[in-house]
């Protein structure tokens, strides 16, 4: 097995997973049965920070096919399940607004077993991101998304337009926020994926931009002191 990128999902590290971190182990059911042979499967991977040392645990059912010489062979998954953590949410900081991470936290939770669930809680989350970081006056999600579009960076505001024409999402942004409206498991992915950068680009850098200035201001704050200190320690006579 060749190292592979990873993302832990409880202290955010991007790193490269070698093989040593990694535990997988697979059995197969032969017993007869009314749908035939099948294969579980099971990986854990230990995240390799020291200050976080966590493991994943993913779980699937495969079909099978019969192996060329003896035995069974995984073909197909049937089903995945994450089971440690319970989804692919990623993990913000505290200063994210209790609120928000929940209704993302739930949206990732129930993404693969009802997408347009999962939707709706999105909608919820990407109109109160609006209303908590740029103070929309309360609308309809289209309404309150038009209302930013001269005050976002135009990358961002590139991603926003075109998650919105993606299948049924232009539409589910649209109807009262309680409107349950199908989407697709790929289009649920989408809005997960835009609440993700929502936050990284709004509250992750806005936090980061203002440690920047306060560490700046600091820095100058000591700079000066220390100059008026050496100053009163050396006066110098006027016209010297």
């Amino acid at each position: 097995m060749t190292p592979e990128h990873w993302t832990c999902p409880f202290c955010s590290r991007d790193t490269t997973i070698t093989p040593e971190r990694i535990h997988s182990g697979e059995s197969f059911l032969t017993i007869q049965n009314a749908v035939g042979p099948r294969c579980f499967s099971f990986h854990f991977i230990v995240c390799p920070n020291q200050q976080c040392q966590r493991f994943t645990l993913s779980a699937a059912l495969w079909t099978v096919e019969q192996a060329q010489f003896s035995g069974y062979s995984a073909k197909d998954v049937e089903q995945w399940w994450n089971l440690i953590p319970a989804s692919k949410a990623k993990a913000f900081p505290d200063y994210v607004p209790k609120a928000i991470v929940t209704d993302y936290k739930e949206a990732c939770l129930i993404a693969d077993l009802s997408p347009k669930a999962s939707a709706t809680l999105s909608r919820r989350c990407i109109q109160g991101i609006l209303r908590d970081f740029w103070k929309v006056k309360p609308d309809r999600l289209v309404d309150e998304i038009k209302e930013i579009a001269e005050k976002v960076d135009p990358h961002t505001w590139a991603a926003i337009e075109a998650v919105r024409k993606v299948g049924n999402i232009g539409a589910h942004m649209e109807k009262d926020i309680d409107v349950i409206i199908d989407v697709e498991p790929k289009e649920a992915g989408l809005l997960i994926a835009l609440i993700e950068t929502l936050i990284k680009d709004w509250y992750v850098a806005r936090e980061e931009r203002q440690r920047r200035l306060s560490e700046i201001t600091r820095m100058a704050d000591a700079k000066h002191l220390q100059s008026k200190q050496g100053g009163a320690a050396n006066p110098q006579k006027p016209g010297a």
